[in-house]
């Protein structure tokens, strides 16, 4: 298993923590949709991806010029469990929302 502290960091940013999201239906999208839905730029989500790959919790494969991603099958039922637990974390979005 991947150091705790590795996967916690690759989810501390919320543009990551948005593409691990989306990516945990198992389902493989492409970078293109994950900037469109995350309203990041082509090198900004290109390199949150890199990020999320290093810490293991996603895979990817070349299609033409784009690359999909999908959440990795091989992560262990630990590293599964810590991001269902940080994506069952209310957003901050959410937060503010209940706080105003």
């Amino acid at each position: 298993m991947k150091d705790p502290v590795d996967i916690l960091s690759a989810l501390a940013d919320p543009t990551r923590l948005g593409a691990i999201r989306l990516l945990w239906d198992g389902e493989e999208h492409c970078v293109c949709e994950l900037m469109r839905k995350l309203g990041a730029s082509q090198s900004r989500m290109s390199r949150h991806m890199a990020t999320l790959k290093v810490a293991g919790l996603v895979t990817d494969r070349r299609d033409a010029q784009w690359v999909r991603y999908r959440r990795n099958p091989a992560l262990s039922p630990a590293v599964t469990a810590m991001v269902d637990a940080a994506l069952a974390l209310p957003s901050a979005e959410l937060a503010e929302e209940v706080a105003a």
